[in-house]
C-alpha cells in the first residue's frame, strides 16, 4: 500500500508556522507534488486557512487541540483526506499551544486507519521572543516552547532580521543545548534556499533526531503496570482530570458587525494588553471596502488585503494569557462606535 508522508509543523503562537506552510505548499505545487493540509486552532475560527492556496485540499480542526481534546478526530480527518484527495504529502499545522509529543502520539493513532509515515517534526522559533522567554527561564509558556524545541527534527530560527548578530549566537547556543540533534536553519519570513526545501520535502534527517524522538515517545507513552498509558500533562492538586498544555492560554473572539476604520483598529492593536501575544482577524475597510486580514504578534502588526475563499465573516481573535477579556472587548467596541 502507498505510504503517505506526514510533516508536522510545530512552534509557538506567532512564530511563523503559517508562513512556512504556505511557502512549502507553493513549492510543492511548482514541483508537481500534491499536498494536503490539516490546520488546528484552539479557537472556533481558522483565519490562517485563508492564506492557503485554494487548490490545496484542507481540513480544519477547530475549538480544541489535536494533542488531546480532539485527538480522536485527527485519525478520521487524515483518512478522509487520503481517501478523497489522494495527496502525495500531508502537512499538519498544529496550534501554537500544542504539546508536540502528544501530537506525535495522536498522529500515530491515524496509522491504525490508513498507511502513513511521519517524516519530520519541524519547529518554527521566533528568535526575539524565544530569547526574551529563555532569559527569564520561567512560566508555562517557556516550558511549552522548550518542549516544542526538544521534539523537533528540524528547527527553523525565524525572524532573524529582528535580532542582532550576538543575540543570534546566544539563541543558537540555547537551541543547541535544548536539542543538540536537530539542524538549525536561520530565516527571515521563513525564506529558505532550494537545498533546504529539498531536504524537508524528501524527509532527510541526517542527525536521526526523529528516530530518537519516536523511540523516546514509545518509552514515554508505554503502559504502566496497571495497563494505563502515562501522560505528561500537568495535574492539579485535588482535582480530577487533565490540565492540558494550553490551560493557561485564553482565546477571545469578536465579530465585527460593520466595516472598520483601519486607523482606529491600528490604534486598538497598539494599546493591547501585554498579555495578548497573538491576534489575527479579517475586517472590511470602511475607507476602501476591501477585505483585509491582520496578523499581530509581539507588538508587530501586519495588514494584508485578501479575497476570501467562500463565505468568511469579519472577526478578530485574540490569544494570550492573564488579560481581561471584558476590558479588551469593551475597548474594541468603543473604538468601533464611530467607524
Amino acid at each position: 500500500m502507498k505510504m503517505v508522508p506526514i510533516l508536522i509543523l510545530s512552534g509557538f503562537l506567532g512564530s511563523g508556522k503559517t508562513t512556512f506552510l504556505t511557502r512549502m505548499l507553493d513549492d510543492c505545487l511548482k514541483k508537481g507534488i500534491r499536498p494536503a493540509v490539516i490546520m488546528n486552532e484552539v479557537g472556533d475560527v481558522n483565519l490562517d486557512g485563508q492564506l492557503v492556496n485554494a487548490e490545496v485540499p484542507m481540513s480544519e480542526m477547530l475549538s480544541g487541540c489535536i494533542c488531546c481534546t480532539i485527538r480522536g478526530d485527527l485519525a478520521m480527518e487524515t483518512r478522509r483526506l487520503i481517501d478523497e484527495a489522494s495527496p502525495d504529502l500531508i502537512l499538519v499545522e498544529a496550534t501554537g499551544v500544542a504539546n508536540p509529543i502528544e501530537i506525535l502520539d495522536a498522529i500515530t493513532e491515524a496509522a491504525m486507519l490508513t498507511p502513513i509515515e511521519i517524516r519530520a517534526m519541524i519547529t518554527v522559533v521566533d528568535a526575539a521572543h524565544f530569547l526574551q522567554r529563555s532569559r527569564n527561564g520561567k512560566g508555562k509558556t517557556y516550558r511549552l516552547m522548550t518542549d516544542q524545541i526538544r521534539c523537533a527534527s528540524m528547527l527553523v530560527l525565524n525572524k532573524s532580521d529582528l535580532a542582532g548578530a550576538e543575540e543570534l549566537k546566544e539563541i543558537r547556543k540555547r537551541l543547541t543545548e535544548l536539542n543538540p540533534f536537530a539542524p538549525i536553519v536561520t530565516t527571515a519570513h521563513c525564506e529558505m534556499d532550494e537545498a533546504v526545501w529539498r531536504r524537508v520535502l524528501a524527509g532527510k534527517d541526517e542527525a536521526g533526531a526523529l528516530d530518537r524522538l519516536l523511540a523516546g515517545q514509545r518509552e514515554r507513552f508505554a503502559p504502566d503496570a496497571s495497563g494505563e498509558r502515562r501522560c505528561e500533562h500537568e495535574h492539579g492538586d485535588g482535582h480530577s482530570g487533565h490540565h492540558h498544555s494550553y490551560d493557561h492560554v485564553m482565546v477571545c473572539s469578536h465579530y465585527f458587525p460593520k466595516p472598520v476604520d483601519d486607523r482606529r483598529l491600528e490604534r486598538v492593536m497598539k494599546e493591547l494588553p501585554a498579555g495578548v501575544y497573538r491576534a489575527k482577524g479579517i475586517f472590511t475597510s470602511s475607507e476602501t471596502g476591501e477585505r483585509v486580514m491582520f496578523q499581530y504578534a509581539y507588538r508587530q502588526l501586519e495588514l494584508i488585503p485578501i479575497r476570501p475563499q467562500g463565505q468568511v465573516q469579519d472577526v478578530a481573535v485574540f490569544i494570550g494569557e492573564h488579560f481581561s477579556e471584558q476590558a479588551l472587548l469593551g475597548q474594541l467596541k468603543e473604538a468601533m462606535k464611530s467607524s
